[in-house]
């Protein structure tokens, strides 16, 4: 039997509303990887929809345990980043990489900044630049629609894109440095969205959608990616990982809209990682 594969993911971690590394440990492990943890900060409660909560950046532990991983010896077979707070960690976390990475490790970089055509309150206009850097080590970005524009130096347009559009960005942000790009944010009608994913080395284009489900639901796209990413340390293709993703993301979706469950708290995910789980297991022949 093969190894498991480590992951480090490289998140914050609110102790309430699932996202981040509440999100990622899960869906990762059910994706049979070890699940190596680097928290960027420690939030009560994650920022959106809630008032009041407390935030603990952790940017100067970031050093200490790097240390301690290297006199161990430890290395990662792929890194995962999503919310870094500033330039110093991305400075950091681009560090770890280039020290901590084993033989062919995958770099995955969610440039987490911006949303619905805003960059977040807590960044300057500047930090695009800097993620756009780290962007460059990464084998994998996967930004949402705002964010590809934000990375590009273009302006955000709403509303629906069509196929070319999709295509062209895609290609542009591959031309940063990483091999392959995942869109999320995509639809090409009312009735669907999910992503479009785009590998440089073999000129693919692929689109994966599900029933749109109506209503802003926090912490999906850390469920989209984590998803993806487990899908990919499986073998599966790009295109086979993007469907996964969007699948067990719209189901997560789905179970929540129908429960009516308070939307602040996440999305069901948990229910469905069982079958997830199946779905990415080898064939018990081939071991």
């Amino acid at each position: 039997m093969p190894l498991q594969k480590n992951v480090l993911a490289v998140h914050d971690i609110s102790c309430v509303g699932k996202c981040s590394l509440t999100v990622a440990l899960p869906i990762l492990s059910a994706a049979g990887c070890t699940v190596s943890v680097l928290p960027t900060a420690v939030l009560s409660t994650h920022t959106g929809g809630f008032t009041g909560f407390t935030f603990r950046d952790l940017t100067e532990d970031i050093p200490k345990i790097a240390d301690h991983w290297k006199s161990l010896g430890l290395r990662f077979d792929a890194f995962y980043t999503g919310y870094l707070g500033s330039f110093d960690q991305l400075r950091l976390v681009s560090g770890l990489i280039d020290e901590l990475a084993a033989p062919g490790a995958m770099v995955c970089v969610d440039p987490v900044m911006a949303d619905n055509g805003s960059l977040y309150a807590s960044f300057g206009p500047e930090f695009p630049q800097g993620m756009a850097a780290l962007c460059r080590k990464a084998d994998l970005i996967l930004p949402n629609r705002t964010e590809a524009a934000l990375l590009l130096g273009e302006p955000y347009r709403e509303g629906r894109q069509d196929r070319r559009t999709a295509e062209e960005m895609l290609r542009r942000l591959s031309e940063l440095g990483p091999r392959r790009v995942v869109l999320t944010g995509v639809s090409f009608s009312a009735e669907q969205t999910g992503c479009a994913a785009y590998d440089r080395e073999t000129g693919e284009f692929r689109f994966a959608f599900a029933p749109k489900i109506e209503g802003n639901y926090h912490g999906t796209g850390d469920v989209f990616a984590s998803a993806l990413i487990g899908a990919l340390m499986n073998g599966f293709s790009l295109g086979a990982a993007a469907q996964e993703a969007v699948d067990f993301t719209q189901r997560a979706i789905a179970r929540t809209h129908l429960a009516g469950t308070d939307v602040r708290y996440g999305v069901n995910f948990e229910e469905g990682i069982p079958s997830y789980a199946q779905r990415l297991a080898p064939d018990p022949e081939a071991l």
